[in-house]
């Protein structure tokens, strides 16, 4: 198991960094993980690029000092302030049809270990009108309701299979409010007050030991040590 740790200098330095781990985990047949903090950005999916309010969109994002970039896979729009989590597992595959299922519920199960060990009692599941909505989501009470914590996706190609998400750690209310407008202008339904966090739910609000927590549970068992690549 390859670990990768840190973020590069810029969004796009960044985002090489992930594509060249995909690469690697396919040449090379060792599975690798990877939880970060990325840059300031709101990250726009497929599905958005076609709507016919992206550009609108955009600019409304880049007004409130968020730059925008348009991610791989699919989903909907995900703001990151600094404090936000990245994570993503990458594993070889030799049939590109199956596991699918398989590798969404372990990386959910580990997800939520890794929340409960932060001091947060997380289920699977989400809110009505979430941000960025879809089946693999995790949500736990805070304030009194149920908010979104977290969202997963996965891509997988005929050699590797990426399972990644975003766990936001605190900043809820400003990401909820880059947010609320950059959904209206997709004309996509969106409640600012289903956005939570591991802090707002009571637990670590310490990023970087959210990070620490995280990377733990993903990476798991392994026999011998994890081999720890160094990013930035």
């Amino acid at each position: 198991m390859r670990v990768y740790r840190g973020r590069a200098d810029s969004i796009g330095a960044d985002r090489a960094v992930s594509d060249r781990l995909v690469e690697r985990v396919a040449t090379d047949r060792e599975p690798a993980v990877r939880v970060w903090r990325p840059h300031r950005q709101v990250a726009f999916g497929r599905r958005d690029a076609r709507a016919e309010g992206y550009d609108e969109a955009r600019a409304v994002a880049e007004q409130r000092g968020f730059p925008t970039v348009e991610r791989e896979v699919g989903g909907r729009a995900v703001a990151y302030t600094g404090s936000t989590v990245a994570f993503a597992r990458v594993t070889p595959v030799e049939d590109a049809r199956s596991g699918l299922s398989g590798r969404y519920d372990a990386a959910t199960a580990d997800l939520l270990d890794a929340l409960d060990s932060l001091g947060v009692d997380a289920s699977e599941g989400e809110p009505v009108d979430s941000f960025c909505p879809g089946t693999h989501s995790v949500q736990a009470d805070c304030g009194g309701r149920a908010r979104k914590l977290a969202g997963l996706a996965q891509r997988v190609r005929a050699d590797a299979a990426v399972v990644a998400g975003v766990l936001l750690v605190r900043d809820h209310e400003p990401i909820a409010a880059v947010l609320d407008p950059v959904y209206a202008a997709l004309d996509v339904a969106f409640d600012p007050g289903s956005v939570g966090s591991v802090a707002g739910a009571g637990g670590e609000a310490d990023p970087d030991a959210v990070v620490e927590t995280v990377e733990r549970a993903l990476v798991g068992d392994v026999s011998g040590e994890a081999s720890v690549q160094r990013v930035g």
